[in-house]
């Protein structure tokens, strides 16, 4: 017996903690209809005091009867979990999967026959509930379990969906994207600090401008081109700095720095190490 409510998050590292805050502080899902599973009592513990959540070592326990399972474990660990699961999981339930580069017709491969496997890519930032992800159906998901599925992820910050041939590319501009943020934050820091700034006012600084310029992007919609325009004045300090950075390849070397993880992302999903 299916039940509506019930939401099972199988692993309950980053992602899948974040998930669970999500789900509750929203008041999506009441702590009673969420299970979660991890591999340590001692975790099983925290996880029920501090969110009131089933939690279990026993991810078969977990995922019987739930509406929506979510696979949150590490690539690694999902032959396991799937042997654990494989052989429970209904069609009626709809499994969810954010396991990096496992493409759905592998776990479609270990479950029942008919079981509907919708695939997410979220990123770090969902950690936070500003992340984004990219979600694709499998050969049996439909519409109504690709709605369930996003209206989950939607907890952790915007969803959207594409062909799981894509997934590749949004692993390598979104999934990966943060590390590029934080590599070109780090970069500004530390020329803050060689022109006199003292570290933590350098750190504030990069930190806050990510942020505003981030939030003028999506919020009012402005183009990246016409950002850049506004900020840049003719013979100023900006136009400058962007010639510099121009005279360095930093375009160019920013398409094949994602050019190279999408790829690198194919062959981890064709299980090559």
């Amino acid at each position: 017996m299916v039940d509506p409510r019930k939401i099972a998050i199988l692993g309950t590292g980053r992602i899948g903690e974040s998930l669970i805050s999500g789900l509750l502080s929203s008041g999506w899902r009441e702590p009673s209809e969420v299970a979660a599973t991890t591999r340590r009592a001692e975790r099983a513990a925290e996880l029920r005091e501090r969110y009131g959540v089933d939690a279990t070592l026993s991810n078969h326990d977990a995922a019987a009867g739930a509406a929506l399972v979510v696979i949150a474990v590490k690539p690694q660990d999902i032959e396991g979990l799937l042997g654990e699961i494989g052989a429970l999981v209904l069609p009626e339930q709809t499994v969810l999967s954010v396991a990096a580069a496992i493409p759905t017709s592998r776990i479609e491969g270990r479950l029942s026959p008919g079981v509907p496997v919708v695939r997410a890519m979220p990123n770090t930032p969902s950690t936070v509930h500003e992340g984004i992800a990219g979600l694709s159906a499998g050969s049996h998901a439909g519409e109504a379990n690709l709605d369930l599925a996003e209206e989950a992820l939607s907890h952790l910050g915007a969803v959207v969906r594409v062909p799981e041939e894509a997934l590749d590319a949004i692993t390598a501009v979104s999934g990966s994207g943060p590390a590029y943020f934080a590599l070109l934050s780090e970069a500004m820091i530390e020329a803050g600090i060689l022109l006199g700034l003292s570290r933590q006012i350098s750190t504030d600084l990069v930190i806050q401008t990510m942020l505003g310029t981030a939030m003028l992007l999506r919020d009012e919609k402005m183009h990246p081109v016409e950002l850049r325009e506004a900020v840049t004045s003719p013979g100023g300090t900006t136009i400058r700095a962007v010639r510099e950075l121009e005279r360095a390849g930093v375009r160019a070397a920013m398409f094949n720095a994602i050019q190279a993880a999408m790829e690198r992302s194919r062959e981890l999903a064709g299980g090559e190490l």
